[in-house]
């Protein structure tokens, strides 16, 4: 007989035409077929993502922003196949190509692109602490910016829904709801452990410890950038969780706050079909975990 496991925290992202939900022992991924069907699928999570740096601070900033990109990638790969009536999956290579694309372009636009943006105004300024400031000030604003344009294409309009059921779905589980529409329906779209309250965070974890490093030589400037974005990330990381660990905290209100507010740009009221997928995703989730507790031996 297998002993009670510590309670999942339940997490996902929208995919295309559908949600992705990470439990402890896989991800689940429901994407709406172009039949109108719905097509469950499970990717398997690596164990060295799951391991006792799981549990490690800061180390386990960096192990989730790594799972997070390689899975999301996986996840999105997927969802684009069925959506186009094509459920099969890139290949390890092909999935390691995109991720390592996605986090170069990321880290160009939103770490460097701000450096050189700033760099001109050194001299007016004099003060490496104020550049730094304002260097991060440019990347806040080119963050925003990017945010709010992307939501005014169609497809991306139609992720933020499905954003938005995701988190709605999260809520009513950790609020012992039984998964309907109806009791999804009741719950905001926004959440405190959101990605795109991570992001926020990051940026501003980044001012403050961009601010202190000097900016010359100019290959320190960019290199700093790049070596510092897995501590950054970490830190932040630990914001999140003690943000979502402690909801009712005023302090944490005044924290998770701006992440909450800056979710208004990257989630949507869902339709009634869009919430069914976040539902499927969910059940099909605590399935995957409940069979994996199911077949794990008993200890002692």
């Amino acid at each position: 007989m297998s002993e009670p496991s510590a309670p999942v925290t339940y997490g996902g992202q929208a995919v295309l035409e559908g949600v992705m939900i990470r439990g402890r022992s896989a991800a689940s991924v429901a994407v709406r077929r172009p039949d109108g069907g719905i097509s469950l699928h499970a990717l398997d999570l690596n164990p060295w993502y799951s391991g006792r740096g799981r549990r490690i601070p800061l180390v386990r900033g960096v192990l989730v922003m790594a799972e997070t990109l390689v899975l999301g990638m996986r996840a999105l790969t997927h969802s684009a196949n069925v959506a186009a009536g094509e459920e099969q999956e890139l290949g390890t290579g092909s999935v390691a190509g995109m991720v390592i694309t996605a986090l170069a372009l990321a880290i160009g636009v939103f770490f460097l692109v701000p450096v050189f943006a700033s760099r001109g105004l050194e001299g007016l300024i004099g003060s490496d602490i104020v550049s730094n400031v304002v260097e991060g000030a440019i990347r806040l604003a080119l963050f925003l910016a990017y945010v709010a344009l992307i939501g005014q294409m169609r497809e991306i309009r139609r992720v933020f829904m499905y954003h938005g059921a995701e988190h709605m779905a999260v809520h009513a589980h950790e609020n012992g709801e039984d998964l309907s529409i109806e009791s999804v329906r009741r719950y905001p779209t926004a959440h405190p452990r959101c990605g795109t309250a991570f992001l926020l965070v990051v940026m501003f974890v980044a001012i403050v410890v961009f601010a202190f490093i000097g900016r010359e030589p100019l290959w320190w400037l960019l290199a700093s950038r790049v070596i510092l974005v897995p501590a950054i990330a970490a830190v932040s990381y630990e914001v999140i969780r003690f943000s979502g660990l402690h909801q009712a905290s005023p302090l944490v209100g005044l924290i998770a706050g701006p992440g909450l507010f800056l979710q208004r740009l990257t989630t949507r009221q869902p339709d009634d079909g869009q919430i069914e997928v976040a539902i499927a995703a969910m059940n099909e989730a605590i399935s995957l975990d409940a069979r994996e507790d199911a077949t794990t031996p008993s200890r002692g």
